[in-house]
């Protein structure tokens, strides 16, 4: 059986993105112990999983459980899954995190219904994700980034000149990540269907993702040779 190819991302370096698998994983493994939690006099399985959280996030992905079971034994069984924004997901763990310290809390006040749907909200949503790939806390995320000022909306107006583009032309300008395999996937599309778009690498130029409002990659735009956008291709 031929071995799978080399991950593009390495998983404890390329923090940016993240295989999608993995967390998919991780949310199978959180919602489960936040499921079985709400059994009568199991309620520190809420906290463990809240433990379990914090320490991925506090120390890095090596300190994730499912992260290290995934990259260590599934991908390169399976190889790499599509590769995705990481922003989004660490900010679902976060939120994922909060809640179930507070239901842990609840539970050791002795509000055990509140501690019990806080756990359980948290088990919804994360084994919904886990089946489905649909993440509340990813889509909290670009609440979030709008309360920010980082829009995510469409810009309207983007300074060709700025990225290098010759001037008194239209230009397709894409935002993206060398990682990202929706952006490769995204830059194929685009080529096929007669555009050279202009790459804006988000991990080199973080201030031009702040500035036209990039939550999330990939996103491109048609620019007007005047620099209005003129419409969203992505």
């Amino acid at each position: 059986m031929p071995r799978p190819p080399t991950p593009t991302a390495h998983p404890w370096n390329d923090l940016g993105v993240i295989d999608s698998r993995a967390p998919r994983l991780n949310q199978l493994f959180i919602g489960t112990l936040a499921l079985a939690s709400l059994a009568p006099g199991v309620w520190p399985l809420a906290a463990l999983g809240a433990l379990q959280l914090s320490l991925a996030l506090r120390f890095g992905r090596r300190a994730c459980l499912a992260c290290r079971l995934y990259f260590g034994l599934l991908q390169p069984l399976l190889g790499e899954g599509p590769v995705e924004d990481a922003r989004p997901v660490k900010f679902a763990n976060q939120v994922g995190a909060t809640v179930l310290w507070a239901a842990t809390l609840a539970h050791a006040v002795g509000f055990h219904g509140a501690g019990n749907a806080l756990a359980g909200l948290v088990a919804a949503l994360a084994l919904f994700a886990a089946a489905t790939g649909f993440c509340a806390g990813c889509l909290l995320y670009r609440g979030w980034a709008f309360l920010r000022g980082v829009r995510g909306a469409t810009p309207g107006h983007v300074d060709l000149a700025e990225l290098g583009c010759a001037p008194g032309r239209e230009a397709v300008v894409q935002f993206t990540h060398p990682l990202c395999s929706d952006c490769q996937d995204l830059s194929s599309r685009l080529a096929d269907a007669g555009h050279r778009p202009v790459l804006v690498d988000v991990s080199k130029r973080p201030d031009l993702a702040r500035k036209y409002g990039v939550a999330v990659v990939p996103m491109a735009v048609a620019v007007r040779a005047n620099g209005s956008v003129e419409r969203r291709l992505h």
